[in-house]
């Protein structure tokens, strides 16, 4: 079981920036794609991106293309997302991934494909 914890997230006006974490510990080779999701109150959880480590790719769902940008430091292995230019539509719960998922988002990004998931960290834009 691979263990995620998330950090980064809280308050900002719309046009901001936030940047999360997630470091992931326990069995980190099950974690070769990791994912951030999002789930606002009365909403499905959305996949919003992920990144396959083999490859270095980022795939990213449609919402959030051209504001947000995944990464990943494999040292102990840490996701992040840089988030930029926030909208009040971004309001939500994030949450962390892990997977041995080949896809990796790159057919779109479900819940169903991870395993592991952190406890999340909120983030909450206002206008």
């Amino acid at each position: 079981q691979v263990q995620l914890v998330e950090s980064g997230g809280g308050s900002v006006q719309a046009g901001g920036s936030l940047r999360l974490s997630c470091v992931a510990s326990g069995a980190t080779g099950r974690s070769n794609c990791m994912a951030w999701f999002r789930q606002a109150p009365g909403k499905e959880r959305e996949g919003v991106a992920s990144f396959y480590a083999p490859d270095g790719r980022g795939y990213y769902g449609g919402s959030v293309k051209g504001r947000f940008t995944i990464s990943r430091d494999n040292g102990q292995p840490t996701l992040y997302l840089q988030m930029n230019n926030l909208k009040p539509e971004d309001t939500a719960m994030y949450y962390c991934a892990a997977s041995n998922s080949w896809s990796c988002g790159r057919y779109g990004i479900g819940p169903a494909d991870f395993a592991s998931w952190g406890q999340g960290t909120q983030v909450t834009v206002s206008s």
